[in-house]
Formats: C-alpha cells, sequence, structure tokens
C-alpha cells in the first residue's frame, strides 16, 4: 500500500536549502544535511557489454526515455536518485527525470509525480567516470514502497553505464515520455538497470543505519521469480519490516562477481568495487559479504565470459576477505561474513573446488575475522548431503536459488549482528 504523503517536519523544512545547495555533485563531496541522507535501494554499476541476457548497455540511447522501477527498503519523507556514469566514456546528459509512485507495470500515480532537478536544473550533465546526486523532492515514501525512475535522453549516449541482472523489467519508449502517467508509450522491455545507482532518503533520525548485502548472484538474486522482489536483501528488508524495526537493506550484487579477478562482464574485482559500492553509500552500518564461489568455480570450469581463465586458491580467497575486512572496519562498517552455500551436481563442482570451498568455509567460520558469521553453508544444505543445495531451495542448477531457497537465506540473518 502507497503512504500519503507525509507534512514536511520543521527540522527538515529548516534545513531544505541547505540540501539544494549541497545536491548536484558527486556524493562523496556533498555535505551531509543535519539529518543525513541513508540510502535505500542500490545497484552496483557494471561496464556496457554483452551479458547472460539480451540489454541496451552497448548501443545507449538516443531521443528514447527509459522508465525504472525499484522497490525502496526504508522510507522517508525526502528522497533523491543518484545517477552513475561511471564507466562511461563521455558526459552524459539528461534532458529531464522525474520520480513517481509507480501504479502498475509502467505506468505511474499521476499525483505523484515530480520533476528531478539538479541545483535545480532540470536538464543537466554527469562527467564521464562521476555519479551525480539530484536534488531533494517531498515525495513521502514508506517502507517498501515501489518508486518510478524516468530519464529521458535527447542526445546520443554512447554506451550506457548498467546493471545486468535486474530481476525486474525496466521500460524504453522513443521520445520524451518523462512526464506519463500511463505505460502505452513504454513498448520494449529489458531487464537491467540504466544508470540509475540510488535512491536515498532522509527518514526517522532514530533508525539504525543500512545494512549492504555485497556479493555475487546469490546476492544479485538469479533465479528469483523476476518482478516479484524475492531476492535475498529484499527477503531481509521484508523481515526487518515486519519485526517493528526496519532498516535500509542494499542489495549490492553481481552475477559472476569474484574477490580477485576483474571481468568486463562480470564486474570489477570485490577487493576494487567494495569502497564504491559499500562504503561510498550514505549511512552503511553494516556488511554481509558473500564471494567466493565464482573464484572457485571458474578455476575448475575456466570460462572465457569477460576475462581469461584464472586459477584461484583458497588462500587467495581468504586473504581477499581480509581486505574486505579491513577496508570495513577502516570506516567503522561491521563486517558479517557468509559461508558459500553447496555446490554438488552444478558445473562448478569438482573434488578440488569442494575442497576450496571447504576450507574457506572453515576459515569463515573459525577464524574470527569477521565481527559475526552467516552460515549459509549449513542452513541451505540438503538433509541427506551437506555438499549439495537442498531440493527444495534449488533453482534447478544446482547452484543458483529459488524464491524459498532466498528467503531461508535472509532468515539465517540474526537481526542482532546487523549492529
Amino acid at each position: 500500500m502507497n503512504a500519503v504523503p507525509r507534512r514536511l517536519p520543521s527540522l527538515l523544512a529548516l534545513t531544505f536549502a541547505t540540501l539544494l545547495a549541497g545536491s548536484g555533485t558527486a556524493v562523496a563531496q556533498t555535505p551531509a544535511p543535519a539529518r543525513a541522507w541513508t540510502a535505500t535501494w542500490t545497484a552496483s554499476p557494471q561496464r556496457p557489454g554483452a551479458n547472460f541476457t539480451p540489454n541496451w548497455s552497448e548501443q545507449g540511447f538516443s531521443d528514447q526515455t527509459i522508465r525504472q522501477v525499484v522497490r525502496v527498503s526504508a522510507g522517508g519523507a525526502l528522497a533523491r536518485i543518484r545517477l552513475s556514469n561511471v564507466y562511461g566514456t563521455a558526459p552524459l546528459k539528461v534532458a529531464g527525470a522525474t520520480i513517481a509512485r509507480t501504479a502498475s507495470g509502467a505506468a505511474v500515480q499521476p499525483a505523484s509525480l515530480r520533476q528531478l532537478t539538479v541545483k535545480r536544473a532540470r536538464a543537466f550533465t554527469i562527467p564521464a567516470g562521476a555519479e551525480l546526486a539530484t536534488d531533494p523532492v517531498k515525495l513521502g515514501l514508506a517502507d517498501l514502497d515501489s518508486v518510478t525512475v524516468t530519464l529521458y535522453l535527447a542526445a546520443p549516449t554512447g554506451p550506457a553505464t548498467y546493471h545486468a541482472q535486474a530481476m525486474a523489467a525496466s521500460y524504453r519508449a522513443a521520445g520524451d515520455h518523462r512526464a506519463d502517467s500511463g505505460a502505452g508509450a513504454f513498448d520494449q522491455t529489458s531487464l537491467s538497470w540504466y544508470y540509475l545507482s540510488g535512491v536515498d532518503v532522509i527518514g526517522s533520525a532514530s533508525r539504525p543505519g543500512a545494512v549492504v548485502a555485497f556479493g555475487d548472484s546469490l546476492t544479485d538474486g538469479y533465479g528469483s521469480s523476476p518482478g516479484a522482489d524475492n531476492r535475498y536483501p529484499d527477503e531481509l528488508a521484508e523481515r526487518l519490516a515486519a519485526t517493528g524495526r526496519p532498516r535500509a537493506v542494499l542489495n549490492q550484487g553481481i552475477g559472476g562477481n569474484r574477490v580477485t579477478v576483474d571481468s568486463t562482464w562480470l564486474g570489477d574485482k570485490a577487493t576494487s568495487r567494495f569502497r564504491r559500492d559499500v562504503l561510498g553509500q550514505p549511512g552503511v552500518r553494516s556488511v554481509i559479504i558473500l564471494e567466493g564461489i565464482n573464484d572457485i568455480g571458474m578455476s575448475e570450469a575456466p570460462s572465457p565470459i569477460g576475462a581469461p581463465p584464472t586459477d584461484v586458491s583458497a588462500e587467495e580467497i581468504i586473504e581477499g576477505h581480509r581486505e574486505l575486512i579491513r577496508q570495513a572496519h577502516a570506516k567503522g562498517v561491521r563486517a558479517i561474513g557468509a559461508t558459500i552455500p553447496p555446490m554438488k551436481g552444478s558445473r562448478y563442482h569438482t573434488a578440488r573446488s569442494e575442497a576450496k570451498r571447504d576450507a574457506v568455509n572453515a576459515w569463515i567460520r573459525t577464524s574470527g575475522a569477521y565481527d559475526a558469521v552467516v552460515d549459509l553453508d549449513r542452513t541451505l544444505a540438503a538433509p541427506d548431503d551437506e555438499d549439495r543445495l537442498d531440493p527444495a531451495y534449488d533453482s534447478g542448477d544446482h547452484l543458483h536459488l529459488n524464491d524459498a531457497g532466498y528467503r531461508a537465506m535472509a532468515h539465517a540473518v540474526d537481526p542482532a549482528d546487523l549492529g
């Protein structure tokens, strides 16, 4: 159910001019207002290119409107969006943008439609290699609300920074349809997100900081029902809201991502992107790290996807985890380690890969390096074979999970460990 817009609190009214003045620059350079921004939805940017499903990133856009629907995890009185041109080779010219509450599909609720601006201008440019935040808008979002962000790109963009596996539809129309409330013009769909990297809110000052779910396709939600918001970070946000202690949960998974190896298809390695995708998010308190299965699996079943085959040892994966923990602790962020789930029967499984998985999991459980541990290995294992996914959770490839499996992942997280 969508919330009625809330009356702007007096404290926010007093600081609104400051917020406007502080927006439109790179997020890291924007001064925090009296009641600070918290990210409530995110997607990790990726380089344009071919991927597992067809997408529009390589061709980019010209005189086209992109409409993208996302579900926030925590609500707030004010909202802004962040757009990323981090992998662009030229400035990105945005001719106009809007935000609104979602109605259905590509349709929005007309009364909620708001123009997005940067330094009060409806048209703005994002430099190559940069991310930019819009000015605040008063929208009054509730926890778990769906919002629709629409971008009109009049000039040719060139290849687009994007997120490959959205597990939700994005929509495209020819011409300028940023202010349309109906869906009629949006006759093309894609299962990726383009340029959109974050939605931030200003909400309750007493709400705990955001939790980042950082990882690969098991965090990204591959195998879950498209458009249903059944990835494990979605399920965790729902679970926390149901307890009466809602907080922002951010999905920073990339399908195929590795701890130690960069890839044009599968994202920058975890140790490189962690600073941007976790520590660069506003309001982060803790991070759940689930990484390593692709380092292991692609060592045993080499894949040409975006990088040459690379043999990665358990020790190298563990050292990568140590580096992620060091980065988190240096910024005062609580680091929670998740064990790598079973993979027997998948294309990744060999005796050598199983030995690596066991070694990494033993270190996560027993080293004490993490502030807390989520034991997904044991949570998701079949009752009669600890090296195989429980059939009730298996999407069919013995590696990725179905909706029930992602729900089980969320319920394996102890809220008390999140800080």
